[in-house]
């Protein structure tokens, strides 16, 4: 079986569940190919989706929230856009198609589902399609008549999907695919001493990351914080000249772009982070509970939403509320354990092997 796996630069959440998948399948005996659609194929919308999308969220979330939500149902507007996209990308993609003749579509970006989509609904082609829904509430973008399955992070999931009139026979909850070394929880070293903090900001950054780092050093507890900044090396300076005056009781640890995620959510008592869908999935799968003080706009406030509704994650209104919650959490290891029993519940549905196996017989 050969899959060709589209996918777009939106934050790395897309593109590391691409490669997690094609690395499945090709464990299983099968080829892969991954394709940066807006990227390879069209400058016009890798400017306007890629790096419009960071900037909007950035500098103007509200006018992305607004979009976001006018996205979210059909109307003559979204349509147009929508359809000039597929426009745009019509002959690269069935180039691409013709070139490889794959026999399997996966899409893990709504845009580029919602093209193929609308390129099969004409008859462009016939191969069978399967999207990947890389957050927990579903947007309508995703959804064509033509998509022949779905896989999605979680039975909540599936059930926006059902409330939106999708046939359940093509909704498969089996998480979204994650790296490998995700896929295992160790039980880690009870640290009496001190309680261990990984602070995050994500692929793309946040200018709150610092609000956050400021109100956590204030708890009176005994803390371990390690905060990853990625490859943000400014935010890292600064983080790391604000640590030089932290309390007795706070130990700090900051580094930049790391591949030891994994490790790091190890040894950590929680994760404090924005609500991406896939670091979201990496950290239920490693069973450490999600503290959210800050969201991009759109579908990462709909993960914080149903993350808090299903006991996985608490979501802080004000940034400067963490110093108490913080001290709180500390001291009530019960809570901790409840949440982190929640995620364990919650990962046991995730299954690459049934994906893989979903993939084989699309793909018959």
């Amino acid at each position: 079986m050969l899959a060709l796996i589209y996918t777009g630069t939106t934050g790395a959440g897309h593109t590391l569940a691409a490669l997690s998948l094609k690395k499945a399948l090709e464990k299983a005996g099968h080829q892969a190919i991954i394709i940066d659609a807006f990227e390879e194929n069209s400058d016009l919308l890798n400017r306007i989706v890629s790096k419009g999308y960071q900037r909007l969220v950035d500098y103007l979330p509200y006018l992305y929230k607004f979009l976001y939500k006018e996205f979210d149902f059909e109307s003559k507007s979204t349509e147009a856009v929508l359809a000039q996209s597929a426009r745009l990308l019509k002959e690269d993609l069935l180039s691409d198609i013709e070139t490889y003749n794959p026999n399997l579509i996966i899409s893990t970006h709504p845009i580029i589902t919602n093209i193929l989509g609308r390129l099969k609904d004409k008859k462009e082609f016939s191969k069978p399609i399967l999207s990947f829904i890389t957050d927990y509430i579903i947007h309508d973008v995703y959804l064509k008549d033509s998509i022949n399955a779905y896989v999605v992070g979680s039975e909540y999931t599936k059930q926006t999907m059902l409330d939106r009139g999708v046939n359940q026979d093509i909704i498969f909850p089996y998480g979204i695919p994650i790296r490998d070394e995700f896929k295992n929880n160790y039980l880690k070293e009870e640290d009496k001493n001190s309680f261990h903090i990984l602070l995050m900001a994500g692929s793309l950054g946040s200018r709150q990351l610092k609000k956050a780092f400021k109100a956590i050093i204030k708890a009176n507890s005994n803390l371990k914080i390690t905060v990853v900044c990625g490859k943000n090396e400014h935010l890292k300076e600064v983080v790391e000249h604000i640590s030089q005056n932290v309390q007795d009781n706070i130990e700090v640890n900051v580094i930049g772009f790391t591949d030891k995620i994994s490790e790091l959510m190890e040894s950590a008592d929680i994760i404090v982070t924005k609500p991406g869908g896939l670091t979201s999935t990496e950290a239920i799968s490693k069973n450490i509970p999600i503290i959210i003080p800050y969201t991009y706009p759109g579908q990462e406030e709909e993960n914080a939403k149903y993350l808090e509704e299903s006991g996985l994650a608490i979501i802080v209104d004000n940034i400067k509320d963490l110093t108490g919650l913080i001290d709180d959490l500390a001291n009530n290891p019960e809570l901790i354990k409840k949440m982190s029993k929640a995620m364990k519940n919650t990962a046991e549905s995730f299954s690459i092997d049934k994906t893989v196996e979903l993939c084989e017989k699309l793909a018959s």
